[in-house]
């Protein structure tokens, strides 16, 4: 018997970015449940956005806080040239890799942690008096690292490049009442959505179930709302590892 076999797996990364851990899934045995709980969308006026884009050269380091920013900027840039001495950070591998692929080199990325505070921590980040980042990301999302930055020197203005919104949820009390044996969350955000997706009863019934997160950061928030979650790490083989393990009787 496989490791998941007869389970359940709720996984509520947005759309497009679920299929790789949904495949280690199924291979392990187990049924993966698509539901985002975040849904990303695109900016309702991409004014801003754009005049930003043209004065690009100013700036001396680019973060890109996620995948979805690193997809949805670039594709606002179009074929915009990215100026040459603008170098390129990011806060994990998943965000690093999208950004080789679209053929950036000598990207500024945490190996492990995949987090501001990761990213913060690095020797590149150390030294910022003087120096203009622009931070891509949603039109929401943790002020921490613009503020640390700023803390050190540096000035920091943000390019939300995307809208990120609360699915209506009918999906996922489908899919719950059918069964669901396990949860994984990506964010603090994704679990406040998810509980106000699953309406009357939420912390019950999160409570009885596993949930995985990537980050402590993330399993304190659960914590924090009486739930307990455990830490599997940020990329889709160890979220899937941890899976295996814990219904496989390593718990």
């Amino acid at each position: 018997m496989t490791p998941l076999s007869g389970k359940r797996i709720l996984i509520t990364r947005p759309a497009g970015q679920a299929e790789k851990l949904a495949q280690l899934v199924r291979e392990a045995g187990g049924e993966p449940l698509s539901i985002p709980a975040i849904e990303i969308l695109p900016l309702e006026d991409a004014a801003p956005f754009h005049a930003l884009a043209r004065r690009l050269e100013s700036f001396g380091l680019a973060i890109f806080v996620s995948r979805n920013a690193v997809r949805r900027a670039l594709e606002l840039l179009g074929g915009r040239a990215w100026p040459a001495g603008l170098r390129v950070a990011t806060v994990g591998q998943g965000s690093k890799e999208e950004l080789q692929q679209r053929g950036f080199a000598q990207v500024i990325a945490p190996a492990a942690q995949s987090d501001s505070e990761a990213l913060l921590a690095m020797p590149e980040l150390a030294a910022m008096r003087g120096r203009s980042v622009v931070i891509f990301r949603g039109d929401t999302g943790r002020q921490l690292l613009g503020e640390e930055l700023e803390k050190r020197g540096a000035s920091v203005e943000y390019a939300a490049c995307y809208r990120r919104v609360r699915p209506a949820g009918g999906d996922l009390a489908a899919a719950w009442q059918c069964g669901v044996d396990a949860v994984t969350l990506s964010s603090a955000e994704g679990l406040q959505n998810l509980i106000e997706m699953l309406g009357a009863g939420a912390t019950a019934k999160l409570a009885a179930t596993a949930l995985f997160v990537p980050h402590a950061r993330v399993a304190r928030e659960a914590e924090r709302r009486g739930l307990r979650a455990l830490i599997a790490g940020p990329r889709d083989a160890q979220m899937a590892a941890a899976l295996v393990a814990y219904f496989g009787g390593a718990r």
